[in-house]
């Protein structure tokens, strides 16, 4: 099972003190910039679209193609900025990365501006995570110092500046629109597109919006060719990327292997299912593929490729590779209640479906958690979730109803119990 993994991102975590420079320079840091300098900003563009790298952060996009929607004729300046705003319940791959790795973000994003032609960055990170926005600038500061950011990259006249900021801590942030007001200084808010980012985005200019761990993949392509990028995943999906296990498993963690694995494959690499009360291995009973705002899974689905196309024809999405893995001890009832909870709280409050929706959810959840509830109360659900899906201002209301419709799909029976 080791060849399953393909560690890239996560190749030198375990070095001492990976998170510097040195470190960093000795694993051939920085050396894929120095191959992109010598390349047009349009051939950056088409090697990364020939590669199929695929938007990492959830709704898998491609980020070739991301990229050359920025229309150049515009006078105003372009902006890359990176989503770091890592909050959904069970996503935890790109604070690792980060701390881990922060140069490897680093040589991404100044490869990115040179690739849109962008003079300025900024990387969004999530404000409670303090600990990260300090790594990240002792690392921003080490590449101003070793001329990989600033007024003339390694000497070849091009400019690229960083700016790590803090967010107020929403994980409404997330939502990149949302993000670009929080960075001009305004409450976290989703927008209405058009216009969209690339035409009108961070100061109503050009704005491509990447995932860390998607800009962070673009050193490697750069490096090993689009080839080689392409060989490993599937047909559609294609790469690696990283696998966030958590729950009842043995060795929670992040496995980085291939696009395509099954979860029965990541599950024995991280050590089968914790023991049961009889010392057994304790039986899967649901999982989430990307995090809590994707629709859950069951036992049935342990070999489905894990992929973006294998996920959308079983009815759920790859979204973040956020794997939270539940056993029979867990109430279906009581996890989809916590996490409606967390989008009730979260919800930014703009708009009326999501803002009055998320409430009336978690108000009949919990009733029927309570055993206070009847039988109509699960068309009553289902009748909020159909009100709210498709209707609110951005994907915060879609992502709170989508554990509530799947697990009624799978586990009607316990709520009637």
């Amino acid at each position: 099972m080791a060849d399953t993994l393909t560690p890239v991102l996560s190749r030198g975590w375990a070095d001492e003190r990976s998170w510097t420079r040195e470190a960093y320079e000795a694993r051939d840091g920085y050396s894929a910039l120095r191959t992109a300098l010598d390349m047009a900003p349009d051939e950056i563009v088409t090697l990364v679209k020939d590669a199929g790298l695929r938007g990492r952060g959830g709704a898998g996009f491609p980020t070739g193609m991301k990229w050359s929607f920025i229309p150049q004729e515009n006078p105003n300046p372009k902006y890359l900025v990176v989503n770091a705003d890592e909050s959904e319940p069970g996503t935890c791959k790109d604070i690792p990365l980060m701390m881990a790795n922060p140069h490897e973000l680093i040589e991404g994003v100044v490869i990115a501006s040179l690739a849109i032609r962008a003079e300025q960055a900024f990387v969004y990170v999530r404000g409670e995570v303090l600990h990260v926005v300090r790594r990240l600038r002792a690392a921003c500061r080490e590449a101003y110092e070793a001329g990989y950011l600033g007024a003339d990259v390694m000497g070849s006249g091009r400019r690229v500046d960083l700016v790590i900021h803090a967010g107020a801590g929403a994980y409404i942030c997330g939502e990149e629109t949302a993000l670009l007001e929080g960075l001009e200084g305004r409450r976290g808010q989703p927008r209405l597109r058009p216009p969209f980012p690339a035409v009108a985005g961070l100061y109503a200019s050009p704005t491509v919006i990447n995932n860390v761990e998607s800009i962070a993949s673009v050193p490697s392509i750069i490096a090993n060719g689009a080839e080689w990028f392409s060989s490993m995943g599937t047909e559609k999906s294609k790469g690696y990327g990283i696998f966030s296990l958590s729950g009842h498993v043995n060795r929670p963690g992040q496995y980085e292997a291939p696009l395509g694995i099954t979860l029965r494959q990541l599950v024995e690499l991280a050590g089968g299912m914790r023991p049961g009360p009889d010392g057994q291995p304790s039986r899967l009973k649901f999982w989430t593929p990307g995090g809590s705002s994707t629709p859950l899974l069951t036992e049935e689905h342990l070999d489905l490729p894990l992929d973006f196309e294998s996920m959308g024809e079983a009815g759920t999405m790859l979204g973040t590779r956020a794997l939270q893995l539940f056993d029979e001890t867990t109430c279906v009832v009581r996890a989809v209640l916590r996490w409606t909870e967390f989008y009730k709280h979260e919800s930014c409050g703009k708009c009326t479906p999501c803002r009055e929706g998320t409430w009336w959810l978690v108000q009949t959840l919990a009733a029927l958690e309570r055993g206070e509830g009847s039988e109509s109360d699960l068309d009553l659900l289902l009748d909020q979730c159909d009100n709210i899906l498709g209707r609110s201002f951005c994907a915060l209301g879609d992502g709170a109803t989508s554990p509530i419709s799947s697990s009624i799909k799978f586990f009607r029976d316990e709520y009637l119990a």
